[in-house]
């Protein structure tokens, strides 16, 4: 029989996720034609395949986000081009909102929300952030809020059962994050860190292991494998049952392992970065085994780090008192570290 606390949360979570009314089953689809120089030799199988090789056999060149960008900021809205280009006119722009806080000492954090976060996601933690002497830069990733085509109710499209836009889209993320740091580095801003929640978190992680100047991560919600959440998750129970019709869990994790926090464990031997590891004990989204193997591996490798363990759920997280509980663990590590 279960723990009585467990089938709570476990109750409160399907609640919370049965919320949001306007998810849509779409079709499965390769999505090679998001996927520069992907081949087309009618086995779309084994050029997708291929593709993510080759983008593993050099990753700073698929994660490369350097060129001349004319950012702009007004007020406190700061936006420039995206690295990468979609037929999308709204999601070519990246729009992210500054939080500048007084006696800051150089130190910054880049603030990545969750999947289908709404336009003023995480103001809250980045107002705390500044509460901590921390200026904040809180980044809209692909698809979402202005970035969001008309046609869509969701931002169905950074995630979904196309792989290859997934793929693209959550590159596309990381790019974008990487060029927010340097606008802030470009702002006098020299101890920077990063800070992810859900899907932010994965962008995050990758963003992390390409960046040699961020001094500090909060990974806020933690899986080895992009697929596994997928596969696995309460959010994405309308996504896999296309995907699975066509492809199996193993061969999803091989070709999303681009994208996935596993693929980029050993770029993170050596580096002078320390991580709070944030995960929740009843999580129905991101599978509690999925978090320790995270945790397992930075115990294993040595690599400084922080756990915080929440007594919690995925959708939860977000409820009091475990937002707060949550945001000040977070704001104070990486007031710590910074």
């Amino acid at each position: 029989m279960r723990p009585l606390y467990a089938a709570w949360m476990d109750n409160w979570e399907r609640r919370l996720a049965d919320r949001d009314t306007n998810r849509v089953v779409r079709p499965f689809e390769w999505g090679l034609d998001w996927l520069d120089g992907c081949g087309r030799n009618g086995h779309p199988a084994s050029e997708l395949a291929d593709y993510v090789a080759s983008a593993l056999a050099d990753t700073d060149r698929f994660f490369d986000h350097r060129g001349s960008v004319p950012f702009r900021l007004q007020e406190r809205r700061l936006s420039f081009p995206s690295a990468l280009t979609t037929a999308y006119e709204e999601n070519n722009r990246v729009h992210a909102t500054y939080f500048h806080a007084a006696g800051h000492r150089g130190r910054a954090v880049l603030v990545l929300p969750q999947w289908n976060a709404d336009a003023s996601s995480h103001h809250g933690l980045c107002r705390l952030l500044n509460v901590f002497g921390l200026s904040a830069l809180r980044m809209s990733l692909p698809y979402h809020d202005e970035r969001k085509p008309a046609h869509l109710k969701r931002a169905d499209y950074n995630v979904s059962s196309n792989l290859g836009r997934t793929i693209h889209a959550t590159r596309q993320a990381v790019l974008d994050a990487r060029r927010s740091l340097d606008w802030l580095q470009s702002q006098g801003y020299e101890r920077l860190g990063i800070l992810g929640t859900s899907l932010g978190s994965c962008v995050a992680f990758l963003a992390a292991a390409h960046e040699s100047r961020l001094r500090a991560a909060v990974f806020n919600h933690v899986s080895m494998y992009f697929s596994d959440v997928v596969w696995s998750g309460l959010s994405c129970r309308h996504i896999r049952p296309s995907i699975e019709a066509q492809v199996s869990r193993d061969q999803l994790r091989a070709w999303w392992s681009v994208i996935s926090p596993a693929t980029y464990l050993d770029r993170l031997h050596g580096r002078a970065l320390e991580s709070l590891l944030v995960w929740g004990r009843h999580d129905s989204t991101f599978l509690p085994e999925y978090s320790r193997q995270v945790v397992e591996e930075f115990q294993a490798r040595g690599y400084a780090h922080e756990v915080l363990e929440m007594p919690c759920g995925h959708y939860t997280s977000g409820r009091f008192p475990f937002n707060w509980w949550d945001g000040l663990r977070m704001c104070g590590f990486l007031r710590r570290k910074l």
